[in-house]
């Protein structure tokens, strides 16, 4: 018998996508350049096409994926009923907010691979948690986490950030995600509502550039304080910066050598 992996149905996508790809990447089969996707692009969300395997680019590439080519698509919203409990806590922030104040903050309700994320306008954000945390029937009393994303093909929604909410009360978890373009990356903080996010939005910031209004010192949490740029956004450069060693310098590891 053969070891390969089987493909797991629940995650397979529509008629003619591979399997794996669910609703993420919709890829025809015969796609073999980023020309054959773009046509595509604006129907299935597609904010990027990636080509070899780490986006690296001039530097010569030894893993065997330079060919490949992968869009980046964005999940489309998620129709009621979401299942589950979910819909539970949709209602209830819905009550909780008030109808319109609900419609002007939820961009759009994701649930994907049995998660839930409630994707915000950043103005929203701060009364939102408050609603979430405060809220008996909701009481998402510890934010355990908050991270980044970039996606630089996403024009005026370059950076995401991510908030991981759970519910100890009702053990629960759900996501909320607020988006900010590179132009004006400002988000509001949320450390009036939760307090250890004092040092989850300073790493955010240290590692993304995004700028949380309201912070009580939104300073550089990893990196020294006058370090240039943002390590894990994309378009920062993938070698690292040159090592220098008894008054040598060594280039980074990506202009070190070439094997093409």
């Amino acid at each position: 018998m053969s070891d390969e992996p089987r493909p797991d149905p629940a995650d397979a996508g529509p008629p003619g996508t591979r399997p794996g790809q669910g609703h993420l990447g919709r890829m025809p089969e015969n796609t073999i350049s980023p020309a054959v996707v773009a046509p595509d692009a604006h129907m299935l969300g597609v904010v990027d096409v990636r080509e070899g395997m780490f986006g690296a680019r001039g530097s010569g590439d030894t893993s065997g994926y330079g060919g490949l080519v992968r869009p980046v698509a964005m999940t489309p919203p998620t129709p009621r009923p979401y299942g589950g409990w979910f819909d539970e806590v949709a209602d209830r922030l819905e009550t909780v907010l008030g109808a319109p104040a609900f419609t002007g903050a939820v961009e759009k309700v994701v649930v994907y691979r049995g998660e839930i994320t409630f994707h915000l306008r950043r103005e929203h954000l701060v009364a939102t948690v408050r609603g979430l945390r405060d809220d008996a029937g909701l009481r998402f009393e510890v934010l355990s986490s908050v991270s980044g994303v970039h996606y630089p093909g996403e024009t005026g929604a370059e950076l995401h950030a991510v908030y991981h909410l759970l519910s100890m009360t009702h053990n629960r978890r759900i996501r909320l995600e607020v988006t900010a373009p590179d132009a004006d990356p400002r988000v509001p903080s949320v450390t009036s509502v939760y307090p250890t996010a004092d040092w989850q939005e300073r790493e955010a910031y240290d590692f993304f550039g995004l700028l949380f209004d309201g912070h009580p010192a939104l300073t550089r949490i990893e990196m020294p304080d006058d370090w240039p740029g943002h390590p894990q956004r994309k378009d920062y450069p993938l070698g690292g910066i040159p090592v220098e060693y008894k008054g040598a310098v060594i280039p980074p590891p990506d202009q070190r050598r070439s094997y093409n």
